[in-house]
Protein backbone atom coordinates (compact mmCIF):
# COMPACT_ATOMS: atom_id res chain seq x y z
CA UNK A 1 0.00 0.00 0.00
CA UNK A 2 1.24 4.03 -0.48
CA UNK A 3 0.58 6.32 1.10
CA UNK A 4 -1.74 9.25 -0.34
CA UNK A 5 -0.46 12.71 -0.45
CA UNK A 6 -2.20 15.65 -1.73
CA UNK A 7 -0.82 19.02 -3.42
CA UNK A 8 -3.96 21.24 -2.73
CA UNK A 9 -3.73 24.67 -1.79
CA UNK A 10 -5.78 28.12 -2.09
CA UNK A 11 -2.96 30.46 -1.75
CA UNK A 12 -5.12 33.21 -1.81
CA UNK A 13 -7.66 32.41 0.27
CA UNK A 14 -6.07 31.60 3.35
CA UNK A 15 -9.52 30.53 4.98
CA UNK A 16 -10.09 28.25 2.48
CA UNK A 17 -6.84 26.57 3.28
CA UNK A 18 -7.64 26.16 6.94
CA UNK A 19 -11.52 24.88 6.24
CA UNK A 20 -10.08 21.87 4.06
CA UNK A 21 -6.95 21.32 6.66
CA UNK A 22 -9.87 20.73 9.21
CA UNK A 23 -11.80 18.66 6.58
CA UNK A 24 -9.35 16.07 5.79
CA UNK A 25 -8.62 14.46 9.44
CA UNK A 26 -12.85 14.60 9.74
CA UNK A 27 -12.96 12.50 6.28
CA UNK A 28 -10.11 10.66 7.77
CA UNK A 29 -12.45 9.78 10.42
CA UNK A 30 -15.25 8.35 8.58
CA UNK A 31 -13.65 6.66 6.67
CA UNK A 32 -14.55 8.28 3.79
CA UNK A 33 -10.55 8.69 2.58
CA UNK A 34 -7.04 6.85 3.58
CA UNK A 35 -4.64 8.45 5.70
CA UNK A 36 -3.27 11.27 4.14
CA UNK A 37 -0.39 13.88 3.76
CA UNK A 38 -1.68 17.06 2.66
CA UNK A 39 1.69 19.95 1.61
CA UNK A 40 0.39 23.47 1.20
CA UNK A 41 0.71 26.93 1.02
CA UNK A 42 -0.55 30.40 2.07
CA UNK A 43 -0.13 33.95 -0.09
CA UNK A 44 0.15 35.90 3.09
CA UNK A 45 -1.28 34.83 6.81
CA UNK A 46 -1.00 34.45 10.66
CA UNK A 47 -2.39 31.13 11.68
CA UNK A 48 -2.89 31.40 15.74
CA UNK A 49 -3.49 28.46 17.70
CA UNK A 50 -6.74 27.08 18.76
CA UNK A 51 -6.14 28.57 22.27
CA UNK A 52 -4.80 32.15 21.28
CA UNK A 53 -5.98 35.63 21.17
CA UNK A 54 -5.65 37.27 18.27
CA UNK A 55 -4.66 40.74 19.72
CA UNK A 56 -1.96 38.98 21.73
CA UNK A 57 -0.38 36.82 19.21
CA UNK A 58 -0.27 39.63 16.24
CA UNK A 59 0.21 43.48 15.59
CA UNK A 60 -3.26 43.73 14.11
CA UNK A 61 -2.69 46.81 12.93
CA UNK A 62 0.78 45.84 10.99
CA UNK A 63 -0.70 42.89 10.00
CA UNK A 64 -3.84 45.05 7.87
CA UNK A 65 -1.11 47.20 6.88
CA UNK A 66 0.50 44.50 5.05
CA UNK A 67 -2.39 42.81 3.93
CA UNK A 68 -1.74 39.43 6.16
CA UNK A 69 -4.52 37.85 7.25
CA UNK A 70 -5.11 36.58 10.61
CA UNK A 71 -6.84 32.82 10.74
CA UNK A 72 -7.53 30.73 13.86
CA UNK A 73 -6.95 26.82 13.21
CA UNK A 74 -8.29 23.69 15.08
CA UNK A 75 -5.10 23.36 16.78
CA UNK A 76 -3.27 24.53 19.71
CA UNK A 77 0.58 25.96 20.32
CA UNK A 78 1.75 29.28 18.75
CA UNK A 79 1.22 31.76 15.78
CA UNK A 80 3.18 31.13 12.79
CA UNK A 81 3.72 33.47 9.90
CA UNK A 82 2.78 31.70 6.34
CA UNK A 83 3.82 33.69 3.13
CA UNK A 84 4.74 31.98 -0.54
CA UNK A 85 7.95 31.00 1.50
CA UNK A 86 6.40 28.08 3.54
CA UNK A 87 6.06 24.84 2.98
CA UNK A 88 2.95 23.34 5.43
CA UNK A 89 2.63 19.92 5.71
CA UNK A 90 -0.60 17.95 7.56
CA UNK A 91 -0.75 14.28 7.82
CA UNK A 92 -4.20 12.70 8.77
CA UNK A 93 -4.17 9.18 10.07
CA UNK A 94 -6.81 6.93 11.67
CA UNK A 95 -6.45 7.06 15.52
CA UNK A 96 -5.45 3.35 16.65
CA UNK A 97 -6.00 3.88 20.89
CA UNK A 98 -6.72 6.43 23.60
CA UNK A 99 -6.16 9.94 23.10
CA UNK A 100 -3.10 9.75 25.39
CA UNK A 101 -1.58 7.40 23.62
CA UNK A 102 -2.30 8.89 20.47
CA UNK A 103 -0.53 12.40 21.47
CA UNK A 104 2.34 10.70 22.13
CA UNK A 105 2.38 9.24 18.73
CA UNK A 106 1.76 12.51 17.25
CA UNK A 107 5.02 13.94 19.06
CA UNK A 108 7.01 10.61 19.30
CA UNK A 109 6.55 8.77 15.66
CA UNK A 110 4.65 11.35 13.18
CA UNK A 111 6.91 14.39 13.63
CA UNK A 112 9.79 11.79 13.23
CA UNK A 113 8.73 12.67 9.12
CA UNK A 114 9.62 16.17 8.60
CA UNK A 115 13.07 15.84 10.52
CA UNK A 116 13.78 12.64 8.40
CA UNK A 117 12.75 14.54 5.42
CA UNK A 118 15.14 17.21 6.20
CA UNK A 119 18.53 15.06 7.23
CA UNK A 120 17.92 12.60 3.95
CA UNK A 121 18.22 16.45 1.99
CA UNK A 122 21.47 16.94 3.86
CA UNK A 123 19.99 19.08 6.87
CA UNK A 124 21.39 18.59 10.63
CA UNK A 125 17.74 18.38 11.62
CA UNK A 126 16.27 17.61 15.09
CA UNK A 127 13.36 18.15 17.51
CA UNK A 128 14.15 20.53 20.49
CA UNK A 129 10.98 20.89 22.76
CA UNK A 130 9.02 18.76 21.78
CA UNK A 131 7.56 20.14 18.83
CA UNK A 132 9.91 22.66 17.48
CA UNK A 133 12.28 21.28 14.59
CA UNK A 134 15.44 22.74 14.34
CA UNK A 135 18.44 23.06 12.02
CA UNK A 136 22.03 24.72 12.78
CA UNK A 137 20.49 25.60 15.86
CA UNK A 138 17.58 27.77 14.71
CA UNK A 139 13.94 27.01 14.60
CA UNK A 140 12.72 25.94 10.64
CA UNK A 141 9.20 24.63 12.19
CA UNK A 142 7.09 24.27 14.50
CA UNK A 143 4.21 21.48 14.62
CA UNK A 144 0.90 21.19 16.44
CA UNK A 145 -1.36 18.08 16.78
CA UNK A 146 -4.84 16.94 17.92
CA UNK A 147 -6.59 13.85 18.67
CA UNK A 148 -10.05 14.41 17.17
CA UNK A 149 -13.29 12.75 14.93
CA UNK A 150 -11.26 9.28 15.26
CA UNK A 151 -8.21 11.17 13.63
CA UNK A 152 -4.81 11.90 14.61
CA UNK A 153 -3.53 14.94 13.19
CA UNK A 154 -0.18 16.80 13.17
CA UNK A 155 0.80 19.74 11.20
CA UNK A 156 3.60 21.83 10.57
CA UNK A 157 4.82 25.10 8.70
CA UNK A 158 8.66 24.49 7.16
CA UNK A 159 10.04 27.95 6.55
CA UNK A 160 12.10 27.64 3.37
CA UNK A 161 12.78 31.14 2.18
CA UNK A 162 9.82 33.26 3.77
CA UNK A 163 10.12 36.93 4.91
CA UNK A 164 11.79 36.81 8.26
CA UNK A 165 11.68 40.45 8.53
CA UNK A 166 7.87 40.20 7.88
CA UNK A 167 7.07 37.69 10.35
CA UNK A 168 8.79 39.82 13.32
CA UNK A 169 7.24 42.47 12.68
CA UNK A 170 3.93 40.76 12.77
CA UNK A 171 3.96 38.23 15.29
CA UNK A 172 4.31 39.52 18.90
CA UNK A 173 6.64 37.70 21.04
CA UNK A 174 6.63 37.92 24.60
CA UNK A 175 10.20 39.31 26.50
CA UNK A 176 10.22 36.39 28.68
CA UNK A 177 9.91 33.39 25.63
CA UNK A 178 12.73 35.99 24.56
CA UNK A 179 14.92 35.52 27.84
CA UNK A 180 14.03 32.21 27.88
CA UNK A 181 15.30 31.60 24.02
CA UNK A 182 18.44 33.93 25.02
CA UNK A 183 17.59 35.84 21.59
CA UNK A 184 16.31 39.69 21.74
CA UNK A 185 13.85 39.05 18.52
CA UNK A 186 12.06 36.63 17.02
CA UNK A 187 13.50 37.08 13.39
CA UNK A 188 16.83 36.02 15.22
CA UNK A 189 15.40 32.46 16.70
CA UNK A 190 14.38 30.99 13.16
CA UNK A 191 16.25 30.70 9.97
CA UNK A 192 15.45 29.74 6.76
CA UNK A 193 16.44 26.78 4.78
CA UNK A 194 17.49 28.26 1.94
CA UNK A 195 19.96 30.20 4.49
CA UNK A 196 21.33 26.95 5.39
CA UNK A 197 21.35 24.81 2.00
CA UNK A 198 19.65 25.73 -1.07
CA UNK A 199 16.69 23.23 -1.71
CA UNK A 200 13.58 23.04 -4.86
CA UNK A 201 10.18 23.03 -3.96
CA UNK A 202 9.88 19.61 -6.04
CA UNK A 203 12.82 18.29 -3.94
CA UNK A 204 11.14 18.81 -0.46
CA UNK A 205 7.91 17.26 -1.24
CA UNK A 206 9.17 14.52 -2.98
CA UNK A 207 11.13 14.39 0.37
CA UNK A 208 8.44 14.76 2.74
CA UNK A 209 6.12 12.30 0.94
CA UNK A 210 8.98 9.99 0.86
CA UNK A 211 9.55 10.35 4.69
CA UNK A 212 6.16 10.45 5.67
CA UNK A 213 5.28 7.43 3.91
CA UNK A 214 8.32 5.23 5.63
CA UNK A 215 7.68 6.53 9.12
CA UNK A 216 4.05 4.89 8.19
CA UNK A 217 5.24 1.84 7.15
CA UNK A 218 3.97 2.16 3.41
CA UNK A 219 5.53 1.27 0.38
CA UNK A 220 6.03 4.32 -1.27
CA UNK A 221 3.16 7.01 -2.28
CA UNK A 222 0.72 8.34 -4.62
CA UNK A 223 -0.71 11.72 -5.36
CA UNK A 224 -4.44 12.34 -5.76
CA UNK A 225 -6.92 14.90 -5.54
CA UNK A 226 -9.14 15.74 -3.09
CA UNK A 227 -12.60 14.01 -2.67
CA UNK A 228 -15.95 15.13 -2.66
CA UNK A 229 -16.05 14.15 1.01
CA UNK A 230 -13.45 16.65 1.73
CA UNK A 231 -14.32 19.43 -0.73
CA UNK A 232 -18.21 19.42 0.81
CA UNK A 233 -16.75 19.36 4.63
CA UNK A 234 -14.45 22.46 4.05
CA UNK A 235 -17.59 24.13 2.03
CA UNK A 236 -19.22 23.34 5.48
CA UNK A 237 -16.65 24.63 7.29
CA UNK A 238 -15.61 27.71 5.61
CA UNK A 239 -18.45 29.57 6.96
CA UNK A 240 -16.99 29.03 10.46
CA UNK A 241 -12.93 29.98 8.83
CA UNK A 242 -14.60 32.86 7.61
CA UNK A 243 -16.73 34.32 10.59
CA UNK A 244 -14.93 37.03 13.08
CA UNK A 245 -16.12 35.02 15.95
CA UNK A 246 -13.75 32.02 15.42
CA UNK A 247 -10.40 33.80 14.05
CA UNK A 248 -10.92 36.81 17.16
CA UNK A 249 -13.47 35.87 20.27
CA UNK A 250 -12.09 32.43 20.39
CA UNK A 251 -15.91 30.94 19.67
CA UNK A 252 -15.54 27.19 20.22
CA UNK A 253 -16.74 24.33 16.94
CA UNK A 254 -19.78 24.39 19.04
CA UNK A 255 -20.80 27.69 18.58
CA UNK A 256 -21.59 26.53 14.86
CA UNK A 257 -24.04 23.66 15.10
CA UNK A 258 -25.30 24.16 11.73
CA UNK A 259 -22.08 23.37 10.26
CA UNK A 260 -21.64 20.69 13.06
CA UNK A 261 -24.72 19.04 11.29
CA UNK A 262 -24.00 19.50 8.19
CA UNK A 263 -20.43 17.46 8.58
CA UNK A 264 -22.43 14.95 10.35
CA UNK A 265 -24.78 14.32 7.30
CA UNK A 266 -21.78 14.58 4.99
CA UNK A 267 -20.31 11.80 7.13
CA UNK A 268 -22.96 9.68 6.65
CA UNK A 269 -24.22 9.52 3.35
Amino acid sequence: MRLRVLLYETPDDPYYNLAFEEAVPRARGCGAVPDTLRIWRNRSAVVIGYFQRAEEEVNLDEAERRGVAVVRRFTGGGAAYHDLGNINYAVSVASKGPVAEEVKRAFGELVRAPVEALRRLGYDASVENVNDIVVAGRKVSGTAATVAWGSTFLHGALLVSASLSTLASVLRVSPKKLMDKGVSSVKYRVTNLADVRPVGTAELVEALASAFADVLGYEGFYFDVPSPVELDMASALLRKYRSREWNYERAPHSAYPDVEAEIARICRR
